[in-house]
């Protein structure tokens, strides 16, 4: 019996050992290997500045594990990416080995160096996988952008900004009292997440149909270069003053334009002329207590789209202000905002004319897209004239001169599910065709003529 036993014994004890053997590696190159991509392709990256980072993975589809005699990035220490394998960062990395099922992440970022380029230019590399032999590769391409860098910058002298390279502005820019900014035709401004444009003296952005001047957040990579609230916006100060902006393109900001104070002047504050306020997080226009003309300016999808607080002067002609659901911004605020009154109660004179106008929104949201408050005895006049708008119950302080009440202007497409939004009438038999009156504005938003009957919003029918 104890013979039977030590032969039992003896049997058990050998499994034990053979089980804890070590899994033998599996080295043929044969095996099954799967490479999760074969490029990885950055947007264009601003020069010295990093990209995000990419990444693929390497996964062992064998039942044995798998053995890599290496990863290589075949630029070397001279190459503009950085490589990391499971968080070992290094150009070489030999002897990987992967457990079956398992997998290895390989990370990639970039930081490309400055040229003489003033176009991006493309930047190359591969990352080499062998084992034993059996040699598979994987692309890296990246744009290279030249620019201007504008760190944390007063303008206190006149200053022109040439459409020669883009401008990446960290931290404030300040245009100090007694100082201008001019902008010219094509200029393209990104900007940091503490980027705001503080404007204390005037800024004058003069862009054209063809090249317009674009305010923009400084991320340019898949999703963020649509994410609202990537830069602060641009403040017009107290006692800023002169101000135009024209052919601007300001986009995904926290608050677009915000312009304090009334200059006192009989000209506006700020001019803006042909412009696009879109996808802000907060109020695409902000103004308290100040002075702004608007032509021909689109203002849409935006937190709040038009705040106007503490009274001022205020003419928008040929404007369309709409408000849908976009990717990252519910519309639930109303389109204009009205008060002539302050924080702290107190009311101020208000003189506010729309005209030609269009305010619509989509779903059910607000059934009201006007809303005002009135207090105190300061003068109070606000006036639709030929203005289309959405408001079930529109404000009894509101003068209205031939308007169309809560009709579809039947944009031309608006497809909310593919973040699609074009905001032109002629496709459809829009109200908004021929419903305008005569003014002297002898163009649209994209420079069109504006010939017979006028058309209510930026963009005339073709």
């Amino acid at each position: 019996m104890s013979r039977l036993f030590c032969f039992f014994a003896a049997l058990f004890f050998i499994g034990i050992i053979i089980s804890c053997k070590k899994q033998p590696l599996n080295e043929e190159t044969t095996t099954l290997l799967t490479i999760s991509e074969d490029t990885l392709r950055f947007d264009t990256v601003f020069t010295t500045l990093g990209s995000t980072t990419q990444y693929f993975t390497i996964t062992n589809d064998n039942r044995q594990k798998l053995n890599i005699s290496s990863i290589q990035l075949m630029g070397g220490d001279a190459s503009a990416y950085k490589l990391n394998v499971d968080g070992a960062a290094a150009v070489l990395q030999n002897s990987i080995e992967i457990d079956p099922g398992d997998s290895v992440y390989v990370f990639v970022s970039v930081t490309i160096d400055p040229s003489s380029d003033v176009l991006p230019f493309l930047v190359r590399d591969s990352i080499l996988i062998d084992m034993n032999g059996h040699r598979r590769f994987v692309q890296l391409e990246a744009y290279g952008q030249n620019a201007h860098f504008v760190r944390r910058q007063t303008i206190d002298a006149d200053t022109t900004w040439k459409n020669d390279l883009p401008y990446v502005v960290y931290g404030e820019l300040t245009i100090a009292e007694n100082s201008k900014l001019t902008i010219e035709p094509g200029c393209r401004m990104y900007l940091y997440a503490d980027a705001a444009i503080i404007v204390e003296g005037t800024l004058q952005a003069i862009g054209t149909s063809s090249d317009p001047v674009s305010f923009r957040g400084s991320r340019l990579d898949d999703i963020y270069s649509e994410l609202p609230a990537s830069w602060p916006g641009i403040y017009f100060k107290q006692n800023s003053h002169d101000n135009v902006l024209q052919f601007c393109r300001i986009q995904n900001a926290y608050q677009g334009v915000t312009a304090i104070g009334f200059p006192g002047a009989s000209s506006p504050k700020v001019l803006l002329t042909e412009c696009i306020i879109d996808n802000i997080y907060d109020a695409g226009i902000l103004a308290v207590n100040s002075h702004i003309e608007a032509i021909n300016c689109l203002v849409s999808n935006c937190g709040s789209n038009i705040v106007i607080a503490a009274g001022g002067q205020y003419n928008f002609t040929y404007c369309t202000i709409v408000g849908y659901d976009s990717r990252f911004i519910a519309h639930k605020n109303p389109l204009l905002t009205i008060r002539n009154v302050d924080d702290d109660g107190q009311d101020y004179p208000l003189d506010a004319l729309f005209r030609n106008c269009i305010f619509w929104s989509d779903g059910t949201n607000m059934e009201d897209e006007i809303s005002m408050d009135r207090k105190g005895i300061s003068s109070f006049e606000t006036v639709f004239d030929h203005v289309l708008y959405k408001s079930k119950n529109l404000p009894t302080d509101i003068e209205t001169i031939s308007v169309i009440a809560n009709q579809d202007p039947l944009f031309d497409t608006v497809n909310t599910n593919k973040n699609i939004f074009d905001f032109h009438i002629g496709r459809y038999a829009s109200p908004a065709i021929g419903a305008g009156t005569p003014v002297a504005i002898v163009h649209d938003l994209d420079g069109r003529p504006r010939t017979g009957s006028p058309d209510l919003g930026c963009y005339a029918k073709p």
